[in-house]
């Protein structure tokens, strides 16, 4: 070492210069040449197209295509298949590296829950424009008697009732039940003094009248199986007819009857109710 150093020494500054520049050549040549090999320059293929396929039949496409698999993301689609390519980043027909890393969103298996809103006394309008900021589907519209004319009175999922805060699968279809205003006829105002008001609500649906107030006289234990005690408008008016008998009052489909209810039985006398003491 100590001889070859000295040999160097030796010999003019300019010549070790010349020599220090061709090793420094010679090293760049070197490193420009092994570059591409070093970073696959020049080794590109272009990227298949895999969306709309099944997540398995298509990270074997690409794997065999010379590419990495990588699942980014997932969304839900209701359109497109479950497990399914929604989208590829690099897109298909790019010119990429032989190697590099295909990200893929997939469709979800099971679709998120949505919570459910009240849209009870909306337009059906406003209510199909708020189903669709949810990303659910207006089904099928049916209407019953109802003041309320063209406005939501139930809502459903798979023809069950729906309340607000209960969840539904995204995409879900909701049907709606609207009013169709007031019926043409008028009919005779039933009379619920004595049922249950679970038997009133079901024979007042059964004739398209809706309930209104439920009003409580007294403590009620439990008011489905609370006596009706009053109602309004009340069975008779005030009227006579020729044989000095009350008429009926009438009322026609798709109004309202409220209803007061006690848990104590009214009592029926030659057709006149008596409401028990305290129960006034």
């Amino acid at each position: 070492m100590k001889q070859f150093i000295e040999k160097i020494t030796r010999k003019p500054l300019w010549v070790n210069m010349l020599a220090g520049l061709g090793i420094i050549l010679i090293l760049i040549i070197l490193f420009f040449s092994l570059l591409g090999w070093f970073t696959g320059y020049g080794n590109t293929t272009k990227v298949p197209s895999v969306t709309g396929q099944e997540i398995t039949a298509a990270t074997q496409l690409l794997e065999q295509a010379g590419f990495e698999v990588e699942i980014q993301d997932s969304v839900y689609v209701d359109s497109i298949p479950k497990l399914a390519v929604v989208r590829q980043t690099p897109e298909a027909d790019a010119t990429v590296k032989t190697g590099r890393t295909i990200y893929l969103t997939v469709n979800r298996m099971v679709p998120p829950q949505v919570e459910m809103p009240s849209l009870i006394g909306y337009s059906v309008k406003s209510a199909e424009l708020y189903l669709q900021s949810l990303q659910l589907k207006m089904g099928s519209i049916t209407y019953k008697p109802d003041i309320a004319r063209n406005s939501v009175l139930e809502q459903l999922y798979n023809g069950v009732p729906v309340k607000e805060g209960d969840k539904v699968p995204l995409g879900a279809t909701i049907s709606f039940v609207l009013g169709s205003g007031l019926g043409g006829n008028e009919m005779d105002v039933p009379n619920l003094i004595g049922m249950t008001l679970s038997e009133a609500r079901s024979y007042l649906s059964s004739m398209s009248i809706n309930v209104g107030a439920v009003v409580a006289v007294g403590s009620i234990r439990d008011s489905a199986t609370a006596f009706v005690v009053r109602q309004s408008p009340e069975y008779l008016s005030e009227m006579l007819d020729d044989a000095g008998n009350r008429t009926p009052n009438k009322i026609r489909q798709g109004q309202l009857m409220d209803i007061y209810i006690s848990n104590v039985a009214p009592i029926k006398d030659t057709g006149r109710v008596i409401i028990p003491p305290g129960q006034n």
